[in-house]
């Protein structure tokens, strides 16, 4: 199956080396434009699934280009979110006008970055780096506990193996058996970030089951999180 393209638009080499960062986790192609009508050639060739664009850029500005694209009946369906300046509202009402479909503003935050995009495309994965691993862990789901398995974890989330039906921005309370630390069972909160179905694989080289963001962590408990993953061999 063909991977999801991201196109990334901006005149700062800097923020695109930052948002292809953001992107590094993901099961997605990303290709980089300089300027609204090098990003306009690009889409007339291979249109992308996702476009995230910077407003003010030189020779052709994220306004005009977005334009284009939307009064194109072949290209506009593809969703266009604009990067504007923070408190600038007359910058939103001008993209709103040309057709984007959603915005953020700089400086871009990951997380925001990440969740917008997976609004348009589940290729998407917020996973920092993670290490492998078999641990087992229950998981309440409608308040009853459900068995799994831990194959990679990270202090910001887990994959868990199941093929129990779970779905998106879901939360579970989530109990990992560690075999070290000074914590062995470690309770955790969790959000379903995303999901491995059976016949639409995220990530074709993991089970069926589902990606989890560990959300509302206490300190203590990123610390021992950290302290077993930095305990583990490298892979």
């Amino acid at each position: 199956m063909a991977k999801s393209k991201i196109l990334l638009v901006d005149d700062t080499r800097l923020i695109l080396e930052l948002e292809k960062s953001f992107l590094k986790m993901s099961h997605v192609d990303v290709i980089t434009a300089g300027n609204g009508a090098e990003a306009l050639e690009l889409v007339r060739k291979d249109p992308p699934d996702l476009i995230f664009m910077d407003l003010n850029m030189p020779v052709m500005d994220g306004i005009s280009c977005c334009t284009l694209l939307k009064s194109d009946p072949f290209l506009s369906s593809i969703p266009v979110v604009m990067i504007t300046t923070a408190g600038n509202d007359q910058d939103r009402v001008r993209a709103q006008q040309a057709g984007c479909d959603n915005f953020l503003t700089k400086p871009i935050d990951r997380r925001l970055f990440l969740d917008m995009a997976r609004k348009y495309t589940d290729a998407v994965d917020r996973r920092e780096a993670r290490i492998p691993c078999q641990i087992p862990v229950l998981f309440l789901l409608q308040q009853s506990p459900v068995g799994a398995h831990a194959l990679d974890i990270g202090d910001g989330g887990a994959f868990l193996a199941s093929r129990e039906e779970v779905v998106l921005n879901e939360e579970l309370r989530i109990a990992f058996f560690l075999e070290t630390g000074e914590v062995p069972l470690l309770e955790m909160k969790g959000r379903v970030a995303w999901v491995n179905q059976e016949g639409k694989r995220v990530h074709a080289g993991l089970p069926t089951g589902f990606g989890v963001e560990f959300v509302d962590a206490a300190q203590w408990q990123k610390d021992e999180l950290k302290r077993y993953v930095e305990a583990q061999p490298l892979p």
